[in-house]
């Protein structure tokens, strides 16, 4: 495969994956000693990646989850946010500004604080109470967040007595790296395919639901905004009816992202107005993503994992056609990512 390395994509999603006991450990540890809500806070992209886990929680558990944006906690306040809060941080670099005001907001308030980072010596994971670090790139960090944010949230509700398949979830999960590069093997000539077709698409309206909306919105801002300057407009596939389908007409592309969970029908609503207004629709449905050995249940949770994975390989080849690296920047400074 084109600008890729199958050894070290293993290790970083096994490594995501062997995360999960220890999540599960703190996150008991937590509740045990009476931890009242779950903050989810990461900024930027690592923040977007938490968002199919929020949904979940609140889709499954009574307990209170706040998916918030740092950047605003720290400028509002948050009422919620206290001795009783358990905080999970995501920062691949572990060096993001408003990450680290952040954790220091909330170590005076006296909360538990996870940090979720790609390096053990970053001041992200230098003072968190709890600590997970697995290496990851930019290539590799949306299954790496997207894994271990869900195995925070199923702890959850194991712990909570709310369901009683974490071991069994993880069990799959655990043959879930090498489907992933079967995935990829198998996706990648749509991937050439597509990035052909794109590579000089003045703009793409980029929509998903439920678990696929935080890489439907993820892929349009941070892989093709900012990483290949390619302008697009992320909208919810239910925002999409209250505006921005006034936009559609022969030649504007729509990327809708399907998942398997129980908002499928709402990217479907949208793929089939845009199919009849405009020639340049395109699904990626995880639906038609193998994964051996990975129940429905299982799948119904990973859908963005899945989704993300297969489109890194459409990145890797626009990178190439575009004569644009992937890591090319005009104001980016990685302290702030």
């Amino acid at each position: 495969m084109l600008n890729f390395d199958e050894d070290r994509f293993i290790r970083i999603q096994s490594g995501a994956v062997a995360q999960a006991s220890g999540l599960r450990a703190a996150v008991a540890k937590a509740l045990q000693a009476g931890a009242t809500n779950l903050f989810l806070l990461g900024s930027g992209g690592a923040g977007i990646l938490m968002d199919p886990a929020a949904r979940l929680l609140r889709s499954r558990s009574t307990f209170p989850v706040f998916h918030e944006v740092p950047a605003e906690v720290l400028a509002q306040g948050h009422a919620h946010l206290g001795a009783g809060s358990l905080v999970v941080i995501p920062s691949l670099s572990g060096t993001t500004r408003e990450s680290l005001e952040v954790l220091e907001l909330c170590r005076a308030r006296g909360a538990t604080t996870i940090a979720l980072t790609a390096h053990a010596d970053s001041p992200l994971a230098r003072g968190a109470d709890h600590t997970f670090v697995n290496f990851a790139e930019d290539d590799t960090s949306c299954e790496s967040f997207y894994l271990q944010s869900l195995a925070v949230v199923l702890a959850v509700l194991q712990e909570r007595g709310e369901s009683d398949t974490f071991d069994a979830v993880l069990a799959e999960l655990g043959r879930l790296p090498q489907a992933l590069l079967a995935a990829k093997r198998a996706f990648e000539p749509r991937a050439r395919a597509w990035a052909e077709q794109v590579q000089d698409e003045p703009y793409h309206i980029f929509t998903g639901a439920g678990s696929t909306w935080a890489q439907a919105w993820y892929y349009a801002m941070c892989i093709l905004e900012e990483m290949q300057w390619i302008r697009t407009r992320p909208v919810h596939a239910n925002d999409f009816f209250h505006g921005t389908l006034e936009l559609v007409e022969p030649g504007v592309s729509v990327v809708v992202l399907t998942g398997e969970d129980s908002s499928r029908a709402l990217s479907q609503r949208v793929a089939a107005f845009a199919a009849e207004r405009t020639d340049k629709l395109t699904v990626f449905d995880a639906a038609e993503i193998e994964t051996p050995g990975i129940s429905p249940a299982v799948r119904e949770l990973i859908s963005p994992v899945l989704l993300a994975t297969v489109l890194e390989r459409v990145s890797a080849h626009l990178e190439v056609l575009r004569d644009h690296p992937l890591t090319t920047r005009r104001y980016y400074r990685r302290v702030q990512y």
